[in-house]
């Protein structure tokens, strides 16, 4: 925090031949800091109120369209109804988050509050894939700075790789697999090496991982087997 000190008052505090100047210009400068330290509280109050009506706008059309979707099928008005509500809510609150992102860069959990990396992660998870590779290096740095958990990055950069029809890093993504009729693990870059990925960003390993989330069992060489079919079947489409 820096605090412009006109030159007048500098001289006054310095050279104090006038005590009542003194005086004056020492509860001005209290004043000057006492307002920037009050603004920089009310901007922190006012970017968690923006963060949570863009949490309440964006997550509960989605769980009223879901709750239509069970109870009366995707074809059904109820439905059609909190899907639009739900992406025009989308569009702005996109814009909003990449305001923050862009003028502000990552904030810490202190400035962005309990729900604040939920959040600026569920907005990015929600819109297209160039917008999450725009700010996946900002997610990146924000990860070693403490400002954001590992599990958040894993979620867009697998998501990112996964809809561009790449293996995934981390292992955050299913697949549903006809041949056995189940869902699994996408197929992974390097299979043999993704717990070391996953350690250098503060990541358990991918089996606990797998049987905590999803009840799923890790079974390399299986998996193995999947990403060689993959890659097989990405060079057979070029």
């Amino acid at each position: 925090m820096v605090i412009l000190i006109s030159k007048k008052i500098l001289i006054a505090l310095t050279t104090q031949t006038d005590s009542t100047k003194i005086m004056k210009y020492s509860i001005v400068f209290f004043l000057l800091f006492a307002s920037c330290c009050f603004g920089q509280e009310i901007a922190k109050k006012d970017l968690i109120a923006v963060l949570d009506t863009i949490w309440e706008t964006e997550q509960t059309p989605i769980r009223l369209r879901d709750t239509a979707m069970k109870r009366h099928g995707a074809d059904s008005e109820e439905f059609k109804k909190y899907q639009k509500i739900y992406k025009k809510n989308h569009a702005v609150n996109e814009k909003k988050v990449k305001a923050i992102l862009d003028t502000y860069g990552w904030p810490s959990p202190e400035k962005s509050g309990n729900n604040g990396n939920w959040t600026l992660c569920n907005v990015l998870q929600h819109s297209d894939n160039a917008v999450r590779e725009k700010y996946l290096p900002m997610m990146r740095q924000a990860v070693k700075d403490k400002k954001l958990e590992a599990r958040f990055l894993v979620r867009a950069a697998d998501r990112i790789a996964t809809e561009k029809g790449e293996l995934q890093w981390y292992g955050g993504q299913m697949k549903y697999y006809p041949a056995t009729k189940s869902f699994n693990v996408w197929p992974v870059y390097d299979p043999v090496n993704i717990d070391k990925r996953r350690a250098a960003i503060g990541l358990e390993p991918i089996a606990g991982f797998l049987k905590n989330r999803f009840n799923f069992e890790w079974n390399l060489e299986e998996q193995l087997q999947r990403t060689a079919e993959f890659t097989k079947q990405q060079k057979n489409k070029e």
